[in-house]
C-alpha cells in the first residue's frame, strides 16, 4: 500500500513542475505586455505635450503677426488668415498692370515697418504670392505672355516695394501661381476679384548645409 502511495506522489511532481513553468511564462509575457503598454502610454503623452506645444508656438506666432499688423487689419486694409496676409488686388493693381496703384504703395508702405519688426524677433522669412484669376491676359498687352507671367511681375513688384521699404532684402522672396489656386469660384467678377490678389506668408527660415554636406544640385 505504502508502495502504491510513494509512486503515485512522484508521478505529481511533473506536473506541479510544468505548472510552474507555464505559470512563470505567463507571469513574463504580463510584465512584457504591461511594459509595452507602459511604453506605449508614455510615447503618446509625450506627442501630445508636443502637440500642445507647437499649437501653443503657433497661437502666438499668430497673436504676434496680429498685433504687429493691428493697424492695417482693424481699417480693414489686410486680411489674416491662417497666418496669411491677404491684399486684394484691386488695390494694389489695375486689371492686367503690375504697376502699383497710389493706394497700394501706401498700404505696403504701411506694412513694411510691422513686417521688419516681427521679422526681426523670428527665424521666419516671407514669402509674397501673386494670384490672378482665370481669364486670359487682356489681347493687345505685349507685356505678359499669361497669368504665370502676370502673377509673378506682380509680385517681384510688391517684393522689391518691401524690400525697398525697408524689409530685409534676405527675409523676403517672391512666388507667383498664376489662377492655379483660386479662393473663390471664377464664374462671377465677385468671384475673380478675390482670386486677384497677393499673399505675404511668413514661412520657417532654411536651415543652411552643414560643412561638407552637399546641396541639391549636387555641388
Amino acid at each position: 500500500m505504502s508502495d502504491e502511495l510513494e509512486v503515485d506522489g512522484g508521478s505529481h511532481a511533473p506536473i506541479w513542475a510544468a505548472f510552474g513553468d507555464l505559470m512563470s511564462v505567463l507571469l513574463g509575457a504580463f510584465v512584457l505586455i504591461l511594459v509595452g503598454v507602459v511604453a506605449v502610454q508614455l510615447e503618446l503623452s509625450q506627442r501630445l505635450d508636443q502637440e500642445v506645444k507647437q499649437r501653443q508656438a503657433e497661437a502666438k506666432r499668430l497673436q504676434t503677426l496680429e498685433q504687429a499688423l493691428a493697424g492695417p487689419l482693424a481699417a480693414g486694409r489686410v486680411t489674416l488668415v491662417n497666418g496669411r496676409i491677404g491684399i486684394s488686388g484691386s488695390v494694389l493693381f489695375a486689371l492686367n498692370s503690375d504697376q502699383l496703384q497710389p493706394e497700394g504703395q501706401e498700404l505696403l508702405r504701411s506694412l513694411a515697418a510691422p513686417l521688419a519688426a516681427y521679422l526681426g524677433t523670428r527665424e521666419e522669412i516671407l514669402m509674397v504670392s501673386g494670384f490672378t484669376d482665370d481669364a486670359p491676359v487682356r489681347e493687345g498687352n505685349r507685356r505678359f505672355a499669361d497669368n504665370w507671367e502676370l502673377s509673378a511681375q506682380r509680385s517681384l513688384t510688391v517684393t522689391r516695394t518691401l524690400i525697398a521699404d525697408g524689409v530685409p532684402a534676405d527675409a523676403v522672396f517672391a512666388a507667383a501661381f498664376g489662377s492655379e489656386q483660386p479662393v473663390s469660384s471664377n464664374a462671377n467678377e465677385d468671384g475673380r476679384a478675390r482670386n486677384r490678389r497677393v499673399e505675404i506668408a511668413p514661412i520657417p527660415t532654411p536651415k543652411a548645409a552643414a560643412p561638407g554636406e552637399k546641396n541639391g544640385n549636387g555641388s
